[in-house]
C-alpha cells in the first residue's frame, strides 16, 4: 500500500497533468472553428475543379499524345501513396487511422503484385510507415514550421510529386488523408490523383447531357487540361492539408477533454484513498495513546 507521502505526490502530479490537458483542450477548441471553416470553404472549389477536369477528359480521346497526368505512363506497376499526417501527437488515434488506411491500400496493391512507394507529409506518419516498409519511402515534406496550411505549401508538394512522376519513379499516385466530418468524427480517405480520376458514369439525364453538349471551349480541351491538371493536384493536396488540420484539432479536443475528465476521476479516487489512510493512521495513533494512558 502506498504511503501518505507517495499518495500526496501522486495527486499533485495528476493535478499538474490535468492542467496541461485542460489547456490543450482550450487551445484546440480555439483553433478548431477557423480550421473547420477553411476546410469547408475549400471543398466546393476542389470538387468543382475535379468535375471540370473529369468533364474535359470525357471530351477527348485519351492516348499517348495526351497529357501524362491524365493518360498516365501506360503502366500500372508502381504506385505512390502520399500519406498526409500531423506533426504533433496528443490527438487520439488521428494519425494512426490515416496510416492504417494507407497501409490497407498498400497491402491491397501488394497483393495484386504492384510495387508500393510512399511520400510522407508531416512527421507522425514516417515512423509507422518506416517500421513496416523500411525501404519504400522516397520523399518527405516537413510541415513542422507551418502554422496553418498555405497554398504555397501544397504547390511545393505537388511540384515535387509531379517531377517524380515525370522522371518515371511511379505510375499511379494516391492521396491518404483524413476528411473532417465533425469534432467527434474524422474519416480517413485514399483518393487517386495521378492519373486524374476517370470521368463519372453517365447518369442518363438528357437535360444534363444536352447542356454539356452545348458547351464550347476556347482554347481546346487539350490545352485547358494541360493547364488544369497540375493545378488540380495542387488543389487536392491543399484540401487534404486543410481537412487534416481541422480533423487534428477536432480529435485533439476530444482526446484532451477525455483525458481531463479521466484525470479528475483519478484525483477523486486517490483523494479518497489518501483520506482513508490518513484517518486510519490517526485512529491508530489515538488507540496507541489511549492504550499507553490506561497502562499507566
Amino acid at each position: 500500500m502506498a504511503s501518505l507521502k507517495a499518495l500526496k505526490l501522486r495527486i499533485g502530479s495528476v493535478k499538474s497533468t490535468q492542467k496541461i490537458t485542460k489547456a490543450l483542450n482550450m487551445v484546440a477548441a480555439s483553433k478548431l472553428r477557423r480550421a473547420q471553416q477553411n476546410a469547408q470553404a475549400a471543398r466546393p472549389y476542389s470538387n468543382r475543379i475535379a468535375e471540370v477536369v473529369s468533364s474535359l477528359a470525357s471530351r477527348i480521346t485519351v492516348g499517348p499524345q495526351s497529357h501524362k497526368l491524365i493518360a498516365g505512363t501506360g503502366k500500372d506497376a508502381t504506385h505512390l501513396i502520399i500519406v498526409v499526417t500531423g506533426d504533433r501527437g496528443l490527438a487520439g488515434a488521428f494519425n494512426t487511422n490515416i496510416v492504417r488506411a494507407a497501409r490497407k491500400k498498400a497491402e491491397d496493391l501488394l497483393a495484386d503484385g504492384k510495387q508500393v512507394l510512399f511520400y510522407i507529409v508531416g512527421r507522425k506518419g514516417r515512423p509507422a510507415i518506416q517500421r513496416f516498409y523500411p525501404k519504400a519511402i522516397i520523399g518527405q515534406h516537413d510541415t513542422l514550421a507551418m502554422k496553418a496550411p498555405a497554398y504555397s505549401d501544397a504547390q511545393a508538394i505537388a511540384d515535387d510529386i509531379i517531377d517524380r512522376f515525370d522522371s518515371g519513379q511511379f505510375d499511379v499516385a494516391h492521396l491518404a488523408y483524413s476528411e473532417f466530418k465533425s469534432v467527434l468524427s474524422q474519416e480517413p480517405q485514399v483518393d487517386q490523383i495521378i492519373p486524374a480520376a476517370p470521368p463519372a458514369a453517365v447518369t442518363g439525364n438528357k437535360a444534363d447531357s444536352a447542356a454539356a453538349a452545348a458547351v464550347e471551349y476556347e482554347p481546346d480541351e487539350e490545352e485547358i487540361l494541360a493547364a488544369l491538371l497540375p493545378k488540380n493536384i495542387t488543389v487536392q493536396i491543399y484540401r487534404a492539408l486543410l481537412e487534416n488540420q481541422a480533423g487534428f484539432y477536432g480529435s485533439q479536443r476530444t482526446a484532451m477533454d477525455n483525458a481531463t475528465r479521466n484525470a479528475g476521476d483519478m484525483i477523486n479516487r486517490l483523494s479518497i484513498q489518501y483520506n482513508r489512510q490518513r484517518q486510519a493512521a490517526i485512529t491508530t495513533e489515538l488507540v496507541e495513546i489511549i492504550s499507553g494512558a490506561e497502562a499507566l
